[in-house]
């Protein structure tokens, strides 16, 4: 199904124009909102992106790896990763495959600090998911990892 009428770059449809903007507001919201739920913590949204990539992965990773999961530019990442590491969040590994890619690996502190995050994060998201009925949170969970596919991993 097509959504929107392409004649040149022109587009007709009122979703054209309304979706992507949804999606954008959405998506400060949430940085906003997680920024405020995880404060008392000293963390931000975008620290938080970097150790759930790292505490979720099965296999190691590279700041650009991250970068690339989460939709950041590889320099973003990279200054984080650096103010995590001073803060006893992350070390770097040697990447056998690559001498300056170095992996980025949780502490003992970055794995209690993402615990802790959860623990914070499951009444949030449940508070969030309230007045919606189950089949509505697993089509729009459908729907985004689809949407997600076409940018990336």
């Amino acid at each position: 199904m097509q959504l929107c009428i392409n004649i040149s770059w022109l587009c007709f449809h009122p979703v054209c124009i309304i979706f992507p903007l949804e999606i954008f507001k959405l998506n400060g919201l949430l940085v906003i909102e997680g920024d405020q739920l995880i404060k008392e913590l000293g963390l931000s949204s975008a620290r938080w992106k970097v150790l759930g990539a790292l505490y979720k992965s099965s296999d190691p990773m590279t700041v650009p790896d991250i970068a690339r999961m989460m939709g950041q530019t590889r320099q973003a990442v990279q200054r984080l990763a650096n103010e995590m590491n001073k803060d006893g969040l992350v070390n770097t590994k040697i990447n056998p495959k690559h001498k300056s890619a170095k992996f980025l690996v949780l502490t003992e502190k970055g794995n209690e600090i993402f615990e802790m995050i959860e623990k914070k994060q499951i009444p949030w998201v449940n508070d969030i998911a309230n007045g919606f009925e189950a089949s509505e949170l697993k089509v729009t969970w459908s729907v985004l990892q689809k949407m997600t596919g076409k940018f990336g991993p």
